[in-house]
């Protein structure tokens, strides 16, 4: 996969969010998502709506490492 391409996925799932990742061995990806849809949410949950964008491409072996920070704006 390519960061361009994770990008997109978590836009389309996540419309409201701020996205921007990296990574070019096409394997392991670091990203930072800020979404007010995380507002009063647990890390976790953020992340986990974050993944959920993602489909089943962690499990497929597509996607193997994706490192995330997410937050709501301030």
């Amino acid at each position: 996969m390519k960061a361009s391409e994770i990008k997109a996925l978590i836009e389309a799932g996540l419309p409201d969010a701020d996205v921007e990742v990296k990574g070019d061995d096409g394997q392991h990806f670091d990203a930072v998502v800020i979404s007010p849809s995380f507002a009063g949410k647990s890390l976790i949950q953020q992340h986990k709506m974050v993944k959920a964008t993602l489909g089943d491409r962690f499990t497929s072996g597509e996607l193997h490492a994706l490192g995330l920070k997410t937050s709501a704006p301030r």
